[in-house]
């Protein structure tokens, strides 16, 4: 362990944060716009009986790109580690543009039979594999540009600009909606959103191009600290990868309710219209994204753990609300439950990034966050529309979602009532960088890496 105190001009700062998260929100269009064309792509790849087989379909290959995800997080964590965070960021970004890009070629089923879903499944794959080490190497490398004391608000601009890519996909694919009608997306309009990635990936690649790599890992490989074996390196810090793997459920879970199940469940089981079911879910999107930076300050100066519980039991209630308000809802009576929902999502997902990078230690900080989110992400975040859609039809309710995503609320709380300031000190203790706040009492924002990173 070193004391050294990092310094890094505010330019190079400033340079880093707007170039990682701008690659970020592009990222995110890419990776999430295939759930806002979900139906169309169901009729055309998986044809079937009825449209509620042919959409489980979609969804289920929607699910698998994330259960591949702890795979990319296990590739590209340790890449990131052992070879610097640029490195690693350049080639997530290729990787995710070629195969958003790709998608849109695809030949449909009646062109060329069972070969379709098999290419669609092989391009989500490769999208779930580059997702899987986005988020362990651009938090990292935020968070170490950043510095303690501001870890809450910088990394809460990776949640705001995952929800700004995501939200920029359901404008284009639902705007396209609403602009061609069903027919035309059925026929060629669906292409669309997957194309624009193209041309938004090349230059996501040339900003990444021109940023360098952190400090924090710049002053450990100047001092020949580097992991060589980062996942067996942060075998010693599972206690901290179990823990940010249930705190990340809730995060995980609602993120996609918001962000994705909530148009399609609006629109098959609601029977709102395309415009109502639009405007309602760009609001809630833009309601996430507002309040997330707040949170982030607000636990930078007050402490994560008491924020999150009181948030996380919140959450409870208003998914319960959410969904229990769902038979017979107008798009009139369904905005308030949905944007309460979109509200504690936002606040809640302002601060899991913070956390997780003050649980781990520069040397294997994106190995461990990699592994920690990847899988939780892929159980409860990209099955939740699957697991919801098989409730409703197991039940014949409606309102029956609600038992998941409730479970993925109880398993958060319990994580983040067992966790302990003893976490965060240990991980302080073996990092090249000032300690974190504590998360029980009111810590001070100041010090030489702390400074205003956007």
């Amino acid at each position: 362990m070193s004391d050294t105190l990092i310094t890094v001009d505010p330019r190079r700062r400033r340079r880093a944060f707007l170039g990682a998260v701008t690659g970020h929100l592009i990222e995110w269009y890419d990776y999430g716009v295939y759930g806002f064309v979900a139906i169309y792509i169901g009729q055309l790849f998986f044809p079937a009986d009825n449209e509620a087989s042919q959409l489980m379909s979609s969804f289920a290959v929607f699910a698998l790109s994330f259960f591949i995800r702890p795979l990319g997080g296990l590739f590209f964590g340790p890449m990131a580690d052992r070879i610097g965070r640029k490195q690693t960021l350049l080639v997530v970004m290729l990787l995710m543009f070629t195969s958003t890009f790709a998608i849109g070629l695809l030949p449909t089923h009646a062109a060329i039979g069972i070969t379709a879903p098999l290419l669609l499944v092989l391009t989500r794959c490769l999208q779930g594999f580059s997702a899987g080490g986005e988020i362990g190497t651009t938090t990292a490398f935020i968070a170490e540009y950043a510095g303690p004391g501001r870890r809450g608000y910088s990394t809460s601009w990776l949640m705001v600009t995952a929800v700004l890519g995501l939200l920029l996909g359901g404008v284009v694919a639902n705007g396209l909606i609403v602009l061609l009608g069903d027919e035309a997306m059925l026929a060629w309009g669906w292409r669309i959103p997957f194309l624009v990635a193209g041309p938004l990936g090349l230059v996501a690649l040339y900003i990444r191009l021109k940023l360098e790599d952190s400090p924090e890992f710049q002053a450990l490989a100047e001092r020949g600290e580097k992991s060589e074996a980062p996942i067996r390196d942060a075998w010693p810090w599972k206690r901290a990868i179990a823990l940010i793997f249930c705190i990340i459920t809730l995060h995980a879970s609602f993120f996609y309710l918001v962000v994705t199940y909530a148009s399609t469940y609006m629109s098959t089981e609601l029977g709102f219209s395309n415009n109502a079911k639009f405007l309602l879910v760009t609001i809630a999107m833009a309601v996430t994204a507002a309040v997330m930076p707040f949170g982030g300050m607000f636990t930078d100066r007050f402490g994560r753990k008491y924020f999150l519980l009181v948030v996380g039991l919140a959450s409870t209630g208003a998914v319960i609300w959410l969904f229990e308000a769902a038979p017979g809802a107008t798009p009139a009576s369904f905005a308030a439950p949905l944007l309460t929902v979109a509200i504690c999502l936002g606040l809640y997902a302002s601060s899991t990034y913070g956390t997780m990078c003050d649980l781990f230690p520069t040397r294997v900080r994106s190995t461990g966050i990699s592994l920690a989110y990847n899988v939780p992400v892929a159980l409860f975040g990209g099955s939740a529309p699957l697991i919801s859609a098989w409730l409703i039809g197991r039940t014949g309710d409606i309102a029956s979602p609600w038992y998941f995503y409730v479970a993925t609320c109880v398993l958060s709380l319990v994580a983040l009532v067992v966790l302990k300031q003893s976490d965060f000190d240990r991980a302080n203790q073996h990092s090249a960088t000032p300690p974190v706040p504590r998360t029980d009492a009111a810590p001070s924002n100041t010090g030489p890496v702390g400074e205003v990173t956007a």
